[in-house]
């Protein structure tokens, strides 16, 4: 299993063993795969090179204190075709079959000019395989040093040499959106081609190859789910010797070395049918089982010689209890297969693709078989590739003493049918196909459709995986017959009156109550860590942890803004910006539901102008104040809004500078000072917090703001002061003094609190100063007095409290 390419490199040359493709050229090729939604993002040649021959070296000799060698080559049949080159490769020598460029031979990067070298003429060079653009990855050490010895049978002043030494070929660099799994193979793009340019597609007659064998004893299993089918066939006799030579052009163009013929079958076949394959040296397995299971923790060594740990999770392929592969990514080093190998076993099956390309990415083996896997197989490629295994193995390794393919589980292919109607893909792609259009372009697609009136019924190809419903079937329709097709029409929908939604109102309201406050709107990483997460406040319910986390400090989705929130005050404190009102709108999420949440922090001065002496601490007072007069203009009087001790939370909040919100009796979220030991994790001293449910808000409903004149009659203010238990809140005298006089009180304020000398220990003093008005006369004082002395007496009734004197 070989690691990974960028992009599908789809071999020109290899493609025309399956589509006739001679009066198409790769540019054309390229552009009609483009226009029909696989971008085509390069064209490159496999080797350039022109005017280049086959020669022969008849003369030889070193140039005294240099390295240069002088030569005579033979490159044609005449008595004139011969020509003197200087060559420095250590390996040039007489009677050497070569590549040479003539002078006005262009190569990559350079022109061959005739011209002399240590006073030696030179009409030409003789060149390597990395001199004519090819890839180093493909050359031995050997051809990289020197120049290429070519076998001793090679035609001499044959002009074709590209074509000759099997480079003659051109790789288009193929993306692949997610979907399109089925054009990681060459026989998907064979009828991918095929499709659109109207033409017919043959593949291999390879069905049915593997249905021979005797009884097998070999025993294969899952203990695990992510492996839910399993192929395995015992191949008891091959003779391991060097591939074919298109068959190692062929693996060369998609990118993969050739190793040895069994090894290059079972990556040939992978890139033909889009299925990974291992073939185990039988030999080398301790015994004739193979259970595939997902419970071990472990370290070792792939087929590349690198050491890997296992973790619980990760699929593994494990034989008489040892492992002997990482599924669907890399083989082991024990099953490797080489020159001494007889026997082989082979491996067709399905893995979880979520499972592997979450191992493959921890390992850093993003290899060939593991981008297959993770983008989906068809259900019948298992069984594809191991019919054409069986061919090929028979063909070009003398494979035979074959047993039966033995199974776990099924393939679970069932076919796929969709129904669709003309008129409705003409209404959905504003377009006016006929059927005969939309038939012949479905029949192209090997969708067998079938015609009744204006409905068309889709066969769906096992390898088209893609296809799940009617907009599939339009989206088919319309890239193959031409997106130039597709005419500009205005969208059909019902009318609606611009507005916005009650949740889009608040968060409007919020943001522009906050920012007249001063405080700037942040947006945080939604992503925690595993300790964030231990932290939250308020956490909505049990965290969500990601599949494939980026990194250990982006693991969960947060279920409280907190952290986050403190992590930006602590980046702006690190870079010397202080005073940070900051506020965040935000959902926080649990399993199965989420929330969105208001954050508002002050860390720092709410108003600081050293000029005027002003310097306002963004103390608990201060968000209270902030917090009440959004509620306020969110439509909610201070009647609706309760602020009561906090008691719930003082892990994060400081116990005695805290409190909680409610809404209609409804909890509405925490705010106050943060707990200094807190704090301190984020080298941060005295943070205000506040974090609220903007859902509650949304869902409670708002009074309707009502508009009143300014009042014409002038009030009249009575200042009190009152001694009541330490345990009397402020807000439970500000509560019965407007319930007593409501029908005159218009505003009740305590604006001094006191406790000390010549007040009663257990006792305080509060001052308040209490506003009279009416809306419709002049307010004498016996109407005051009165409300006034009603309001006095309820207090000394309900709290006891006495004027202090």
């Amino acid at each position: 299993m070989t690691k990974r390419r960028k992009a599908m490199r789809l071999s020109y040359k290899w493609l025309q063993e399956y589509v006739d493709l001679s009066d198409i050229t790769p540019q054309q090729l390229a552009d009609r795969l483009t226009t029909a939604g696989l971008e085509v993002e390069g064209i490159e040649p496999m080797a350039q090179g022109t005017g280049l021959v086959i020669a022969e070296v008849i003369e030889c000799e070193d140039i005294p204190d240099t390295h240069l060698h002088r030569t005579i080559v033979r490159y044609g049949v005449g008595e004139n075709d011969t020509t003197q080159i200087v060559c420095g490769a250590a390996n040039c020598r007489l009677g050497l079959k070569v590549i040479a460029a003539l002078p006005g031979a262009v190569l990559p990067g350079i022109t061959i000019q005739a011209k002399p070298l240590h006073g030696i003429e030179s009409n030409g060079m003789l060149c390597s395989l990395r001199e004519l653009g090819i890839d180093h990855k493909y050359l031995t050490e050997k051809q990289i040093n020197g120049i290429e010895e070519l076998p001793q049978d090679a035609p001499v002043g044959e002009t074709n040499v590209l074509g000759y030494i099997g480079y003659d070929d051109t790789i288009l660099d193929v993306s692949l959106t997610p979907n399109r799994a089925d054009c990681s193979s060459m026989w998907n793009m064979a009828k991918e081609a095929g499709a659109i340019l109207h033409r017919e597609v043959k593949w291999p007659d390879y069905a049915g190859k593997s249905n021979i064998g005797t009884p097998s004893t070999f025993k294969v299993a899952s203990n695990t789910e992510k492996c839910d089918f399993f192929m395995g066939k015992v191949v008891n006799h091959v003779k391991v010797g060097p591939s074919p030579k298109w068959m190692v052009e062929y693996l060369h163009a998609a990118g993969i070395n050739s190793i040895n013929n069994v090894v290059d079958i079972s990556n040939f076949v992978m890139l033909e049918t889009g299925q990974p394959l291992h073939y185990y040296n039988l030999a080398k397995l301790p015994a004739r089982e193979i259970t595939v299971v997902d419970d071990r923790t472990l370290k070792m060594t792939a087929l590349d010689g690198v050491e890997f740990t296992i973790e619980k999770g990760d699929i593994l392929i494990t034989t008489n209890g040892e492992v002997t592969g990482i599924a669907g990514i890399m083989g082991g080093e024990e099953s490797m297969i080489d020159e001494t190998t007889e026997g082989i076993f082979i491996e067709a099956a399905h893995f979880n693709k979520t499972s592997v390309r979450r191992s493959s990415i921890r390992l850093n083996l993003i290899t060939e078989a593991a981008q297959r896997f993770t983008k989906g197989i068809e259900a019948l490629a298992a069984q594809k590739a191991m019919d054409r295994s069986v061919q090929l193995l028979q063909e070009y390794a003398c494979a035979d003493g074959f047993e039966e393919t033995v199974t776990y589980g099924t393939d679970g292919y069932k076919p796929v049918v969709v129904k669709e109607t003309l008129s409705h893909c003409n209404a959905l792609l504003g377009t006016a196909f006929t059927m005969d259009e939309v038939k012949e372009t479905l029949t192209w697609l090997n969708f067998e459709p079938e015609v009744n009136g204006d409905e068309i019924t889709c066969h769906i190809p096992s390898y088209r995986v893609d296809i799940e419903g009617r907009a599939d079937i339009d989206e088919e329709i319309v890239r193959l017959i031409g997106f130039d097709s597709l005419k500009s029409t205005l969208p059909v929908m019902s009318t609606t009156v611009g507005q916005l939604t009650s949740k889009q109102k608040l968060r409007r309201m919020t943001r522009e109550t906050l920012k007249s406050f001063g405080l700037n709107e942040i947006v945080t990483y939604t992503l925690i860590s595993e300790e964030e997460m231990k932290t939250a406040l308020s956490p909505l319910g049990e965290t969500i942890p990601l599949a494939m986390p980026m990194s250990e400090n982006r693991k969960y989705i947060r279920a409280s803004l907190l952290n986050s929130v403190l992590t930006s005050v602590q980046y702006n404190e690190a870079h010397q910006n202080t005073d940070n009102l900051l506020f965040e709108i935000s959902k926080v999420y649990a399993k199965d539901k989420e929330e969105e949440r208001l954050a508002v922090v002050l860390d720092g001065n709410v108003q600081n102008d050293p000029l005027h002496k002003l310097n306002e601490v963004g103390d608990f007072y201060a968000l209270k104040g902030i917090l009440l007069t959004w509620l306020n203009r969110c439509g909610f009087n201070d009647a609706r809004i309760t602020v009561r001790p906090n008691t719930t939370d003082v892990e994060h909040f400081h116990p005695y500078r805290s409190a909680e919100l409610l809404l209609d009796r409804k909890p509405l979220g925490l705010f106050g000072e943060l707990h200094p030991s807190y704090v301190k994790k984020y080298d941060l001293k005295r943070v205000t917090y506040a974090e609220l449910s903007l859902d509650v808000v949304n869902e409670t409903s708002a009074s309707k703001v009502k508009f009143v004149p300014i009042d014409r009659y002038p009030s009249i203010s009575r200042d009190i002061a009152l001694v009541v238990d330490r345990e009397v809140t402020a807000e439970e005298m500000l509560k019965i003094i407007n319930s007593t006089g409501k029908k005159l009180v218009r505003k009740s304020e305590v604006f001094d609190i006191y406790e000390g000398e010549h007040v009663e220990a257990g006792k305080k003093s509060v001052a308040l100063r209490i506003t009279y008005q009416a809306t419709d006369h002049t307010l004498s004082d016996e109407e005051v007095r009165a409300v006034h002395d009603a309001i006095l007496a309820t207090l000394k009734e309900k709290l006891s409290a006495d004027l202090r004197s």
